[in-house]
């Protein structure tokens, strides 16, 4: 181990662009112990949140589907024409009833306003002001009911275009141009991969201080930790396993994250206290990760170590290979040049 990590470091010393006098001050950090959070990791399956099948809502063959499998749609966009001429006949019928119902109620408030002229005159009798207020209010009825159907015509209407209830991308297509389409049949099935979360199963003895904690953070696959906006914890566990669900909530937008992938998830369980240092102090060559540890004599060594996970964005722990006050390298490159440097006057020497 000792002749790879001396063959390593006279390796990264020949890199071009590396500082090669002994005399440059490194700037250093400290290891130093910081209070984190306490975590279990589990692994999470990724799932959208929005996820639809379009259904038919109206009897029409498929004359155009306007998008496949993987095509990303726009939320309001048409998919899928249905044929549309019965419901295109039917909202013209009930246009033409609501216009002869609307002329029906005007033709009935003419004669109602003459009947009642008459009856303030002494000239109709209460008879004829009842028949012609009743006509009145029929005709009304017969508006309103002329409008209910015109409504219901254009909404049979409007459903010959099956439109898109959000932004998403096509996952599968479950008809062809050309069927026919039953109300409650399936068109198309999508997903949204703007608002996404994570599924767990914990064990049953985590759940009490997972439910006080209420914070969980995901690993997405370029290194970066994603706090979760919120937990839903099932309020039931399966009987066959002992586990209670999690949903572990992301906020929107959230990149290189797909539907069916696995991700580590890590929920807080408390607190505890870990050595620290700079991400960038950190070197991984191969299989080995390590730092440069900078003495009070200006020294620099060449140190392996046993690193954990990302505290806060900026820092890594610690588990083993270093002591806490101990300081290292931030820039690895001009700490190598210096120890290979030193390596050279010894050799000298």
């Amino acid at each position: 181990m000792t002749r790879f990590l001396g063959q390593l470091i006279f390796s990264l010393a020949l890199m071009p662009g590396l500082i090669t006098t002994a005399a440059a001050e490194l700037e250093t950090a400290a290891a130093t112990k910081r209070e984190t959070a306490r975590e279990f990791w589990l692994d999470g399956a990724v799932e959208a949140i929005n996820q639809t099948t379009l259904s038919a809502q109206t009897q029409g063959q498929v004359e155009e589907i306007l998008f496949d499998v993987d095509d990303f749609v726009e939320a309001g966009q048409v998919v899928i024409h249905l044929k549309d001429t019965e419901q295109q006949a039917g909202l013209s019928q009930a246009n033409a009833d609501r216009k002869e119902a609307v002329a029906r109620l005007k033709e009935a408030q003419d004669d109602f306003k003459r009947t009642k002229d008459l009856f303030s005159r002494k000239l109709a009798s209460q008879a004829q002001l009842d028949k012609s207020t009743a006509s009145l209010k029929s005709a009304r009825a017969r508006v309103d009911a002329a409008e209910a159907r015109l409504v219901q015509a254009t909404e049979q209407f409007e459903y010959t275009r099956v439109k898109a209830p959000y932004s998403g991308i096509v996952t599968q297509r479950h008809v062809e141009v050309g069927e026919v389409a039953s109300p409650g049949q399936q068109l198309m099935s999508g997903i949204s991969l703007d608002q996404l979360r994570v599924t767990v199963d914990l064990p049953q003895s985590l759940i009490p201080v997972i439910r006080e904690q209420g914070k969980a953070r995901v690993l997405l696959p370029s290194g970066e930790a994603i706090e979760a906006t919120g937990l839903t914890i099932f309020p039931f566990a399966d009987q066959s396993s002992s586990t209670f669900k999690v949903r572990v909530n992301l906020p929107e937008g959230v990149k290189h994250l797909f539907p069916g992938m696995f991700v580590k998830t890590a929920f807080v369980t408390g607190v505890k206290k870990e050595l620290v240092v700079p991400r960038e102090a950190v070197v991984y060559r191969s299989e080995v990760t390590a730092v440069y540890v900078v003495k009070k004599d200006g020294k620099v060594s060449f140190r392996h170590i046993r690193a954990g996970q990302h505290v806060g964005g900026e820092m890594l722990s610690v588990i083993a290979g270093l002591s806490p006050g101990e300081a290292v390298a931030i820039d690895p490159v001009a700490a190598a040049a210096q120890l290979k440097a030193q390596l050279a006057e010894g050799n000298h020497e």
